[in-house]
């Protein structure tokens, strides 16, 4: 009676087994895309609008990027001392600074001084928005979130274009301080809903706040068990001991980025020194292959294609920028489904391609004496090609990739260089064109951006390793081998997947062992 009962006790202990092996039959729920972190990610990316806003209102355009390039450089020593949050709030104080400046200017040089305060507010943004978003982020909707700034940036050209009309019939004295000055309303706004969002939890584990930083990450994360995982990647890569749980912890390494130059320039890992190439070389590229000629001046480009009125190309430049829209937000969707490498090659493969047939569409305009209606209808369709292959992936890609490959203790100020290499790329570009079509022609000019672009696609594919689903912490392993990272990632692929095996194994010996200790103890209940 006794064995029979010992039976019965240790027979129901394989039915809960049996139940949960049924259920891990049932398909997996695919996670919602967490609310908080996209509303986190469309407030910080927001502040992006001021410098789609300030370029059109820009006369001279190339000015506000160079006056950007100060408060890019500075951002991300300021994110690591002061907090990302923090960062984005004094990007936002600064823009209202200068754009009441320049409202209320008494003369040039007076608006000179306010442009110089708005751009440097306009390179933080630029350089801060996209670093908080990446690392607020999960790693499974990190490119659709990281490439709102591209978007916003967007929005605010659209609404420069909007502002440029609705102005317009005002006196000449009182149109351009409206159109300057009324961008100090939206970074108010902006700066005070920034305060209601919390901090980057990769920059709270920094000062050693776990407790404020696991909140976050409970929040931003799409399951308890990915907030966990997310904690112990970051508390890895910052040297904190897992088995520590405090909430506050004293920290012994630099973590108000003391040294960072340091490390990313004077004596940087294989890893940093390939991350640095690509982060800059990406930021080049998106500028040096004529993103800002062609929507700054399409205008002169519609009218060298032979469009004589102001009705044809104001409509054309209003269809530049609305091809321009519905091609980043198709672009946010693909990033995490498509992947970043396949998504920037198709792009720059376009970009080449497009470019170089507007170069000479524009040429055969250029040497014809009548005009030609098949190449100035190839030239406009060329135009939104372009802008269309740019806005699905180069365009966005950049923000997206240059701040989640970098290691925690160098995002920022990482971040900011590419940021500045950006803005210096940019000025340039925009104001030299001019200059540059004139001593090249306009078809030159272009077959010039098409052979940059065609550079920059064979730099993309020997160099940037894709960097989909990977958190933020795990990207270091993908860098260090420049050309030969495919070989590199297949060798860490094979031993993560030795390790696996292995633990595989040691989990089946230890249930092999606890089942056959299983009968004795039903043995010793029967002889008892």
């Amino acid at each position: 009676m006794a064995g029979l009962n010992a039976e019965k006790d240790v027979n129901p202990s394989s039915q809960p087994s049996a139940e949960k092996t049924l259920a891990d039959f049932d398909p997996q729920k695919k996670p919602k895309r967490n609310k908080f972190a996209f509303a986190c990610a469309i407030l910080a990316s927001m502040t992006s609008i001021l410098l789609g806003y300030d370029t059109q209102v820009e006369i001279l355009a190339g000015t506000l990027n160079i006056y950007s390039l100060v408060g890019s450089a500075a951002a991300g020593r300021t994110s690591d001392w002061i907090g990302r949050r923090y960062t984005i709030v004094m990007a936002g104080g600064i823009f209202f600074v200068g754009a009441l400046l320049m409202g209320f200017a008494t003369n040039y040089a007076f608006l000179m001084v306010g442009r110089f305060v708005a751009g440097v507010g306009v390179g933080y943004a630029l350089m801060i928005a996209p670093v908080y978003t990446a690392e607020v982020s999960p790693a499974s909707s990190r490119g659709f979130l990281t490439s709102f700034p591209e978007v916003f940036i967007n929005a605010g050209i659209l609404l420069g274009y909007v502002s440029n009309f609705a102005f317009s019939k005002l006196p000449a004295n009182l149109s351009w301080r409206f159109m300057l000055g009324i961008g100090a309303i939206p970074s108010v706004f902006l700066a005070m809903m920034v305060l209601a969002m919390p901090e980057s939890p990769r920059w709270l584990v920094l000062q050693g706040r776990l407790g404020d930083a696991k909140r976050v990450l409970d929040k931003t994360s799409d399951s308890k068990e990915e907030s966990q995982a997310r904690l112990a990647d970051i508390k890895e890569a910052a040297g904190i001991p897992q088995e520590c749980n405090d909430d506050v912890v004293q920290m012994t390494k630099k973590s108000h980025g003391e040294g960072v130059w340091r490390e990313l320039l004077l004596h940087p890992t294989p890893s940093v020194r390939h991350i640095l190439v690509c982060a800059i070389g990406i930021h080049f590229f998106q500028q040096a292959s004529g993103i800002d000629a062609v929507v700054l001046y399409s205008p002169r480009i519609f009218e060298k294609a032979g469009i004589k009125s102001d009705t044809d190309k104001l409509l054309a430049t209003v269809a530049v920028g609305f091809v321009k829209t519905i091609f980043i937000l198709v672009a946010t969707f693909l990033l995490d489904r498509i992947g970043r490498r396949p998504l920037l090659l198709s792009s720059v493969a376009g970009m080449v391609f497009s470019l170089a047939t507007l170069g000479f569409s524009l040429t055969i305009i250029d040497h014809s004496h009548e005009r030609l209606t098949w190449a100035v209808a190839l030239c406009i369709a060329m135009v939104l090609l372009y802008v269309a292959t740019f806005s699905i992936g180069m365009g966005p890609i950049t923000w997206v990739y240059s701040s989640e490959i970098f290691p925690l203790r160098l995002r920022a100020q990482g971040a900011s260089m590419g940021v500045a290499v950006n803005r210096v790329t940019s000025g340039v570009i925009s104001t030299t064109f001019i200059s540059l079509y004139k001593g090249i022609t306009i078809g030159g000019a272009f077959f010039l951006f098409a052979a940059i672009a065609a550079v920059a696609w064979t730099f993309f594919f020997t160099c940037l390793p894709e960097t989909q689903g990977r958190t933020l912490e795990d990207m270091e392993i993908l860098f260090g081998h420049f050309i030969k990272w495919r070989s590199a990632l297949k060798e860490a692929k094979l031993k993560d997947a030795n390790a696996k095996a292995k633990a595989n194994a040691n989990g089946a010996e230890t249930q092999s062992k606890a089942q056959i200790q299983l009968p004795t103890s039903s043995v010793a209940i029967t002889s008892a």
